[in-house]
């Protein structure tokens, strides 16, 4: 395993080594996974991915293992109690965003059958494949990100900037970006 060519961005340790080899840029088309990943990147806006990743099986414990039904009904006493929790971001306005995505996330799967339905459509179903033979062929954002931002904004979602939707994208595989002599570009 120690071997492999990877992106140059997760050689950092063995906790992003396992996320960009077990997590990063396979498509995800589970409902709960995707909101999962939502909320991670709500977070991180702002923050490194890796301070998120380290605090993930925190958020998993104070957000109801991302429960988006339990989410879509915290109250003002939730979000102090999460205001308390030194394991998450503790961001007022970052748990008030996820609270209202969640409610966001369940009426987009009301109007679309599930949440993998609405988001995939941008992309046709499946990933779009990149050819990115360096790190820094890497956009942050994309027409398409841009496009799915303003999408999800208008339907309430909040902090879902275009990075925030490309690195949401990226994520969960609607785009590949490992570059080319990653070992998960072609396995």
């Amino acid at each position: 395993m120690e071997n492999k060519i990877r992106c140059a961005w997760c050689e950092k340790d063995d906790l992003y080594r396992d996320y960009h080899d077990n997590e990063w840029g396979n498509p995800v088309y589970e409902d709960d996974k995707l909101f999962e990943f939502l909320v991670l990147e709500t977070f991180q806006a702002g923050l490194s991915w890796y301070t998120i990743l380290k605090k993930r099986h925190n958020f998993r414990n104070a957000f109801d293992q991302f429960d988006y039904k339990k989410i879509a009904q915290y109250n003002e006493d939730k979000v102090l109690e999460l205001m308390q929790d030194a394991g998450i971001i503790r961001n007022g306005l970052k748990i008030k965003g996820t609270i209202a995505n969640a409610i966001a996330f369940m009426k987009v799967q009301e109007e679309f059958g599930s949440f993998s339905k609405y988001i995939w459509n941008f992309t046709g179903g499946k990933p779009i494949e990149n050819n990115v033979k360096k790190m820094s062929d890497i956009k942050s954002t994309t027409p398409l990100s841009d496009e799915i931002s303003k999408d999800l904004k208008k339907r309430g979602f909040k902090f879902v900037g275009s990075t925030v939707v490309y690195a949401h994208m990226q994520a969960t595989g609607m785009v590949n970006d490992h570059v080319a002599a990653c070992w998960k570009r072609n396995p």
